[in-house]
């Protein structure tokens, strides 16, 4: 089936061709209108990665489950976790998008969404909790010197209050934007124009 040829540099959100509607399986187009309908636009993401259809949808499957279900970690520390990985990608995609997503949770959570922009850059400089602070310092590591991880590396995760189902998700996040990360950065994603004003 034949794809649209890569974008003009002015318009484009990947390296490679985008599919349109007509090229991508049903389950795909479902996502695409339910995402419209949601926040109004189309992630570039779901539009840029469904150029293998059912690949994205197994992926989108399982970040679903680890971002938007109900789980462990609280929504606001898997996002916090999302935006120090792709801070220390230097990941485009994500660190814009997640960041709109961090503000809006911080400004549901009556905190500064500005710290946001603190966490992507430097999450030092940011001022978290004891607890926030350990999860940021344990997925910048993981993500920076993965070879270098050992289990005394979960004791201050531990000292904070966090248990193994919780330990095991926060694994399983930053793995997840690792993935993701790699993905976008390799093939030029870059984030819709409405994230960068979210939440301001």
């Amino acid at each position: 089936m034949p794809m649209t040829p890569p974008q003009s540099t002015q318009n484009q959100i990947s390296w490679l061709a985008v599919p349109t509607e007509t090229d991508v399986p049903e389950g795909v187009r479902k996502l695409w209108s339910k995402a419209e309908a949601n926040v109004g636009f189309v992630p570039n993401v779901f539009r840029a990665q469904a150029l293998n259809g059912e690949q994205f949808l197994a992926w989108w499957g399982y970040f679903n489950l680890l971002l938007n279900k109900e789980g462990f970690l609280t929504p606001l520390e898997r996002e916090m976790v999302a935006v120090v990985v792709s801070g220390a990608n230097r990941c485009i995609y994500c660190a814009v998008s997640h960041g709109a997503a961090l503000r809006e949770f911080l400004r549901q959570a009556g905190e500064n969404p500005h710290t946001a922009d603190l966490v992507v850059v430097n999450w030092r400089h940011a001022d978290l909790s004891p607890r926030m602070a350990a999860l940021c310092a344990y997925a910048e590591r993981l993500t920076l010197h993965p070879a270098e991880v050992a289990e005394a590396d979960l004791q201050p995760l531990r000292d904070v209050g966090l248990n193994d189902q919780q330990i095991l998700e926060l694994v399983q996040v930053i793995g997840m934007f690792n993935l993701t990360n790699r993905v976008s950065g390799a093939l030029g994603f870059l984030p819709n124009a409405e994230y960068h004003g979210q939440a301001r």
